[in-house]
């Protein structure tokens, strides 16, 4: 009876996709599948305890050119069944008909109202500017922010929310997702921005927070003056969300709402450059991140590119000399990864009302996510390097 012996190189490569494989499996069960096991606690009423009160809130969105975008999606903040809330918009300097909608609206609406960003300000990020009138002007405690192409999933977004303002809680972190639309790059983004949160919930949701998205987040309007502002990183393009939570947020107060109904779906994004540009900035200020949750993920990042490697160049090496079961055990490997990845991610994406299903494109995406953030990174580096040369 022959036997099959494994040589020098197959040892290696199996030996390296297997202990990768391990790895992942560590990343996808105790961080990536954080948001599907808070939504079946929450489901059974489980390690969850919400308030039953419902302070009085301010949301609070800035607009620059966004007429369409305030047509459709205001009214859906301002009818929010809610007892007692404000909406303020900050109109950063518009040139379309921004002005003239959101007098309209206010006329319908006596609780929303709206302002301006100075036509002379400069040397600071206008956003930033145009968060802080906002705050400024708003009368109550507890401050929501959202943006003004994310539309709130039902009219129950603030009191899912504000069930999570406990006494203790300072930070509340929402969920954004893109709904279901066709195009290449709207599956592309969609994918992006769903991973990106299955990492900075799922950190949230493990205890340890370091970023917030504006698309969906809530704070105490004591924390924004305690913390002098946006003072620290007004020379930034961004930072006033990420930034701003990475400096505040704690094990013990900061809370996540995952609950489907809580969300706020992104508009879609037309244009190649728009996205591009959204993601160069936010990493922009990742460098200035503290804590070592940037590190994990990008050792995650790095294992799975090994990963990919590894297996590939096992089956390939099978391939080629013959030796069918490297071949099929490197294909295995990749195999059980793909499915506990499929698994989680569909799951997840279901709960939290993506509308779309990820198997054969799984792959492709998880392969690009990496590479794009590489390019980025290199963009936003040259970019750099640029803007010092012309200083």
């Amino acid at each position: 009876m022959e036997t099959f012996t494994f040589n020098t190189v197959e040892l290696i490569l199996l030996s390296a996709a297997g202990i990768l494989f391990i790895i992942q499996l560590i990343y996808y069960f105790s961080l990536y599948n954080r948001i599907h096991l808070h939504n079946k606690a929450v489901g059974k009423e489980e390690e969850t305890h919400f308030t039953r009160e419902l302070p009085p809130l301010s949301v609070i969105l800035c607009a620059r050119n966004e007429a369409e975008n305030l047509r459709k999606i205001l009214p859906a903040i301002l009818e929010q069944d809610y007892p007692q809330f404000e909406v303020i918009v900050i109109n950063d300097a518009s040139t379309d008909d921004t002005e003239d909608i959101l007098g309209v609206m206010e006329e319908k609406y006596p609780h929303l109202y709206h302002s301006f960003t100075p036509k002379s300000a400069r040397y600071i990020s206008h956003k930033k500017l145009a968060l802080t009138l906002g705050i400024k002007a708003s009368k109550h405690d507890w401050l929501v922010f959202t943006e003004t192409n994310c539309m709130p999933a039902s009219n129950q977004w603030l009191k899912l929310m504000a069930r999570n303002f406990t006494p203790q809680t300072q930070i509340v972190l929402g969920y954004s997702g893109y709904d279901r639309t066709k195009g290449w790059l709207h599956k592309r983004t969609s994918f992006d921005t769903l991973f990106q949160s299955l990492r900075y919930l799922g950190f949230a949701l493990a205890g340890k927070p370091y970023i917030g998205i504006g698309r969906n987040l809530a704070y105490r309007k004591e924390l924004f003056f305690q913390q002098k502002g946006f003072s620290k990183y007004l020379n930034l393009q961004r930072g006033e969300d990420d930034l701003f939570i990475n400096e505040l947020a704690t094990s013990s107060n900061t809370r996540v709402e995952t609950d489907f109904n809580a969300t706020t779906r992104i508009q879609p994004v037309y244009r190649y450059k728009d996205w591009k540009e959204e993601k160069v900035s936010y990493m922009a200020t990742a460098k200035f991140y503290h804590g070592i949750q940037r590190y994990l993920l990008g050792f995650e990042t790095f294992s799975r590119l090994l990963f990919y490697i590894a297996c590939i160049a096992g089956i390939a090496f099978g391939i080629l000399n013959f030796h069918w079961l490297v071949a099929g055990i490197a294909f295995l490997i990749w195999l059980l990864r793909f499915t506990v990845q499929a698994v989680i991610i569909n799951c997840t994406t279901k709960e939290m009302g993506g509308g779309r299903k990820y198997y054969f494109s799984l792959p492709v995406f998880d392969l690009i996510q990496p590479v794009q953030s590489l390019k980025f990174k290199l963009c936003r580096f040259f970019r750099g390097k640029g803007d010092f040369m012309r200083r």
